[in-house]
């Protein structure tokens, strides 16, 4: 089979005037950007206010592993074969981080013949999203320093600063680092880091707004640091916050494009699941639920970090019920769950299927435990045995479980025809009793303790002393009511990545708590986690290229 880059530039793509009119937008909707994709103006949003919401479908997966599970890309095989099948769809994806697509193999746009397009676009600079929020996020740490150089009128204690710099790349050598060395002129030395972009406030922040007021106040309540006498600095003490809101002026905005199929898609914000919350904008899967009948959207990582976050977070502040979800799977992943090496992934071997097929029973359980209806999708890799295959799906089927064979890499929408007609099944049917997994007036302790158990599987949580004094203090700030944002391995249903299948008598180790006021919710490490990533032994980088006319090469 062609690579996913041979796909996408083989591929016949459509104006984006007439993707537009295909959503019965207006010129003054949208604006383009190049041929092929738009910017959905800022005013839209509020244009569609009155339109009745369009049914949500939520992609999650397993745990991931090195074999791949393809969430991208059965999110938009489905969004095409929903087309297929008669239903008006769109597509709402988060935009790629340049630090896994130049690092491991795999962007975030699809892959084979269910792909968003432009991909090279997409998993580069795209529209510049990305780069604004770096942009913002980095003159915020210049206003920082520049003020404690400049006489420090807010005592901010620069021990105590909490703001780090990011880029939008895997670099561990900038984990941590010192800064104003050089003597008076050059600043007042501090310890410092970077991390990744996606893993920003501001770009959670981008991802939970739903105006450019909105923006603005949140940015205003972003915590920086402390005082000498420990009383939280915030963005808005600086007064900057109307600066880094012109500075995102464009980067609100959606992003419309299109599938290999034509099908239309938004991609909007990129914020990891394993450190953030991981879900696209707010703003670009409400608007896609209003232009279509069905939007198909997708979390990070497995059910037990993406799904979480999409339920807990992300639908709560958006005020949007979520209709059904699909949970994907795959023989290969749960052969890896199972015990078996990456090498011998090809080897048919139904022993490891029984192992590891108790990681999907644990995200079953925990979609049922928010009370929503899904569909498990196997999605087929050429290596797949017909035994294997009936062994999942007689499994599901023992459980009374629906689940559909999908194959949209190699065959588009029309390999998701039969996730599509279960998925429209379930939307069909009477809704049932949603439920969060913690309720906003638990206490902070409480809201994590919840989650470790009911969705990790874990016996209890073990906090570390600091993140007790944090637990203490956060509650006294008045932040207790706010949701938790848990920064845990996504190999792992434990915070081990080393854990895989269904773990057993384990805890939870929260090592530290961080607070995100501005995009309204604590984040808790858990584990070794860390904001910034590394590159591999052999980067995906080494790949790529381009030739004398502009082509990009060797990118998947």
């Amino acid at each position: 089979m062609k690579s996913d880059i041979e796909i996408a530039q083989e591929t016949d793509l459509k104006p984006i005037e007439e993707i537009a009119g295909k959503l019965g937008l207006e010129r003054e909707d949208w604006e383009p950007y190049g041929h092929t994709k738009a910017k959905l103006s800022k005013t839209l949003h509020n244009k569609l206010n009155d339109q009745p919401n369009g049914k949500v479908i939520l992609v999650t997966s397993i745990n991931p592993t090195p074999a791949g599970e393809g969430k991208s890309t059965v999110t938009v095989g489905l969004g095409q074969a929903m087309e297929k099948f008669g239903k008006k769809a769109m597509i709402a994806l988060r935009e790629p981080s340049l630090g896994p697509v130049m690092g491991i193999k795999g962007g975030a746009a699809g892959g084979g013949y269910s792909q968003v397009l432009p991909m090279e676009d997409i998993n580069l600079h795209f529209t510049g999203d990305l780069h604004a929020i770096t942009t913002a996020n980095n003159a915020l740490s210049a206003m920082i320093d520049n003020h404690i150089h400049r006489g420090n009128s807010l005592n901010i204690d620069p021990r105590r600063i909490e703001w780090k710099r990011v880029m939008d790349m895997n670099d561990r050598a900038l984990r941590q680092i010192v800064v104003g060395l050089g003597g008076p002129s050059r600043g007042v030395p501090r310890e410092d880091g970077f991390n990744i972009t996606v893993a920003s406030e501001i770009m959670a922040i981008l991802c939970l707004a739903t105006s450019l007021e909105d923006l603005k106040a949140r940015i205003a309540e972003i915590v920086i640091g402390y005082t000498y006498d420990e009383a939280p600095v915030t963005a808005g003490d600086l007064n900057v916050e109307g600066a880094l809101t012109l500075l995102l002026k464009e980067a609100i905005k959606p992003n419309l494009v299109q599938t290999t199929e034509n099908t239309p898609a938004v991609i909007h914000g990129g914020p990891f699941a394993n450190i953030a919350h991981g879900c696209n904008s707010i703003m670009a899967t409400k608007t896609a639920a209003k232009l279509s009948d069905y939007v198909v959207t997708e979390a990070g990582f497995g059910a037990d970090l993406g799904a979480e976050k999409f339920l807990d977070i992300k639908s709560r502040a958006g005020e949007f019920n979520t209709d059904a979800v699909v949970i994907v799977a795959t023989v290969r992943a749960i052969k890896m769950h199972g015990g078996v090496n990456r090498d011998n992934l090809t080897t048919e071997n139904i022993g490891a299927l029984e192992k590891g097929i108790e990681n999907l029973a644990k995200h079953m359980e925990t979609i049922e435990s928010f009370g929503l209806p899904y569909v498990v999708a196997i999605n087929k890799f050429p290596s797949d045995s017909a035994a294997e295959i009936e062994y999942i799906t007689s499994w599901c089927e023992s459980r009374n479980t629906d689940v559909a064979l999908t194959d949209v890499h190699a065959n588009g929408g029309e390999g998701g025809m039969e996730l599509a007609e279960k998925i429209v099944e379930k939307t069909d049917a009477p809704s049932q009793n949603f439920n969060y997994i913690y309720d906003l007036n638990d206490p902070l302790e409480t809201k994590i303790r919840k989650i470790a158990q009911a969705v990790y599987g874990a016996d209890d949580i073990d906090l570390s002393e600091k993140a007790k004094k944090q637990l203490a203090f956060y509650e006294q700030e008045g932040w207790g009511k706010l949701p938790v944002c848990m920064a845990k391995s996504q190999y792992s249903l434990s915070d081990d990545p080393s854990l895989l299948g269904r773990p057993k008598n384990f805890n939870v180790k929260i090592r530290e708590l961080r607070p995100s006021i501005g995009a309204g919710f604590i984040v808790v490490l858990t584990g070794n986690m860390m904001t910034m990533p590394g590159l591999p032994a052999k980067p995906a980088a080494l790949n790529m290229d381009v030739d004398e006319n502009g082509k990009a090469l060797g990118l998947f």
